[in-house]
């Protein structure tokens, strides 16, 4: 008889409650009660929506005052600087992200054969864009070559020109892999 006092002081649920099927009845009861009272705010934003579409008026062209004002297009003259002109920002973004995101000492040192791959390989409405190639030495001794773009207005918000650049065997995040082909035209 000791024994089954002993097993039943381990039992988990009060006798009054009848076990785990009652207390999972009184939780999906609850969360009904939660689903009815989210289905009513969800039909109620959805009403007001539908009030708010049935009474907006209706969309109108412009006047002659809009569409004239501040509305200009894209200019671009393409007008971009010689391939040589980037490789001094080159060096010093390479230098920024072996050292701060990938934590290694690998420097630029040098570049040699720097030549014009492409100048707006697309239709002249793009983004002009000059596409280039160099040999670089880095400060471990390899030569890689980097492939990169100048960018009409694609500076910081728009102002001045923009390079986009990819060493080759240092794409360590795969943004131009593979093999830095997404950065070349």
């Amino acid at each position: 008889m000791d024994l089954f006092a002993g097993v039943a002081a381990l039992h988990l649920t009060l006798p009054g409650l009848r076990g785990t099927v009652r207390a999972i009845r009184i939780l999906l009861r609850a969360a009904m009660r939660d689903l009815s009272s989210l289905l009513k705010s969800i039909s109620l934003v959805a009403l007001a929506a539908g009030l708010l579409a049935l009474f907006s008026p209706a969309a109108r062209a412009a006047s002659p005052m809009e569409l004239n004002f501040g509305l200009f297009g894209p200019r671009y003259e393409g007008r971009i600087a010689p391939c040589e002109s980037a490789l001094g920002t080159i060096t010093a973004q390479f230098r920024e992200k072996e050292g701060n995101f990938w934590n290694s000492p690998l420097q630029i040192t040098a570049y040699g054969q720097v030549r014009e791959t492409a100048f707006r390989p697309w239709q002249s409405d793009n983004i002009p864009r000059r596409y280039c190639s160099a040999e670089a030495m880095l400060s471990d001794g390899k030569p890689r070559t980097v492939h990169y773009s100048i960018i009409e207005d694609g500076g910081f918000a728009g102002f001045g020109q923009g390079v986009e650049w990819c060493v080759v065997g240092l794409d360590r995040n795969w943004a131009y892999n593979p093999a830095c082909r997404a950065a070349r035209p």
